[in-house]
């Protein structure tokens, strides 16, 4: 095997091996984003909250092209609306609260996961002021009015949160 076969099979399976670990962490949907509050419990001689969160990652779509529709000389949807998938960043919170009839302490926790979000950008419909050629007309189109007009945005979600009390922290 040519010394140059060889450095295009070692640069092949290098990038195959590259991708294969880069595959899951594109994968991911949220990254978790903790709050470290320890230093500050043991510098107070106190328990606080514990807090986190989680970011989504945003992941865009590929849009829908024209669409061509009889009669009409510029296709619907002249710029397209652009889709993005991601979500709704999420947080975690438990604190304590003071027991009343003890030295117990409970807590009281907030749970919202991040929740997915679809989304399309506002898109562009426009139309010539021409018609299509007539036959009447000697194979030439006619005037009209020209038309534009914005698509709006699209926004859907679904958002959840869990509020709970509870023994211990």
């Amino acid at each position: 095997m040519k010394s140059t076969t060889r450095g295009t099979l070692a640069a092949v399976f290098t990038c195959v091996a590259a991708a294969a670990g880069a595959a899951p962490a594109a994968a991911v949907d949220a990254v978790p984003v903790p709050v470290p509050l320890n230093g500050v419990e043991k510098s107070l001689h106190m328990e606080l909250p514990e807090v986190g969160g989680e970011v989504p990652v945003p992941k865009p779509g590929s849009p829908e092209g024209p669409r061509y529709v009889e009669g009409r000389l510029i296709p619907e949807r002249v710029v397209p609306q652009l889709p993005v998938a991601a979500g709704l960043p999420g947080a975690a919170l438990r604190s304590p609260l003071p027991h009343v009839l003890g030295d117990d302490f409970d807590h009281v926790g907030l749970d919202a996961p991040a929740s997915d979000l679809r989304t399309l950008g506002p898109g562009l419909n426009l139309d010539a002021p021409l018609t299509a050629p007539r036959s009447g007309g000697f194979g030439l189109p006619g005037t009209k009015l020209p038309q534009a007009g914005v698509i709006t945005p699209v926004l859907q979600t679904v958002p959840t949160a869990d509020l709970g009390l509870g023994p211990g922290l």
